[in-house]
C-alpha cells in the first residue's frame, strides 16, 4: 500500500506542497506584521533552519530507501534537494537585503570578516552547481561517474552547513537544536560510510 502511494504522481504534487507550505507562512507573515518584535530576523533564522531541514530530508532519503525497501522514495530525492537550495536561497536573499540592505561591499566584508558567514556563503556556493546539475540533461552531460563524483559534495556542505547553523548560535544558551541537527546529520553520513564498506560484502 506504501508503494502503491507513493507512486502516485499526485503525491509528488502533496509533497510539493507541503514542502512550500513554511515559505508561504513566511510570506504571509511578512505581509501581515506576524514575524515578532524582529521580523527580519525570524526571516533570516527560519530560511536557513528549514534550508537545513530540507538537508536532513535529502540525505535521509537513500537510508530510508535501503532500509524500508522502498526505491519509489527515489522520486522525490531531486525536488527536496532543490527546496534546499531554495530555501538557501531566500535565507541569503533575506541577509543580504534586510540585514545588509544590498551594500555588496559592506556584504564582501562581512563575509571576509566573520567566520559564521563566510562558511554559510561557501556551503551556498557549493550548492548551487548541485541545483544546476540536478536535472536529467546534466546527467547526461556530465555522465553518471562524475555526475555522482560531484554531487558527493553535499557531505561536505553538510558539514558546513551544521557549522553555520553552530556559530549562528554562539553566544546563545540552548543549543539543543545545534546538537540534534548535527546528530541527524552525522547518522546519515555515517550510515552511508558503513552502507558502503559493509552492508554490501
Amino acid at each position: 500500500m506504501v508503494r502503491a502511494l507513493l507512486g502516485k504522481p499526485q503525491t509528488k504534487l502533496v509533497i510539493f506542497t507541503i514542502a512550500a507550505l513554511p515559505f508561504c507562512y513566511l510570506l504571509w507573515g511578512a505581509f501581515n506584521d506576524a514575524l515578532g518584535a524582529n521580523p527580519a530576523e525570524y526571516l533570516i533564522r527560519s530560511t536557513g533552519e528549514l534550508a537545513l531541514r530540507f538537508l536532513c530530508f535529502t540525505l535521509a532519503i537513500s537510508p530510508l530507501r535501503v532500509i524500508a525497501g522502498l526505491p519509489e522514495l527515489l522520486r522525490f530525492r531531486r525536488m527536496l534537494g532543490l527546496f534546499v537550495y531554495f530555501y538557501a536561497c531566500i535565507h541569503l536573499l533575506c541577509y543580504s537585503w534586510l540585514d545588509m540592505g544590498f551594500e555588496w561591499v559592506d556584504i564582501a566584508a562581512d563575509i571576509a570578516k566573520r567566520p559564521f558567514i563566510l562558511v554559510g556563503f561557501t556551503a551556498f556556493v557549493l550548492l548551487t552547481p548541485l541545483a544546476a546539475t540536478s536535472f536529467n540533461r546534466a546527467i547526461r552531460g556530465l555522465g553518471a561517474r562524475r555526475w555522482q563524483m560531484l554531487h558527493r559534495v553535499v557531505y561536505g556542505i553538510a558539514l558546513l552547513t551544521v557549522l553555520h547553523f553552530y556559530w549562528m548560535r554562539a553566544g546563545k544558551s540552548n543549543f539543543a537544536e545545534v546538537v540534534m541537527y548535527g546528530a541527524i546529520l552525522a547518522a546519515l553520513l555515517l550510515w552511508r560510510v558503513w552502507n558502503k564498506r559493509f552492508a554490501r560484502h
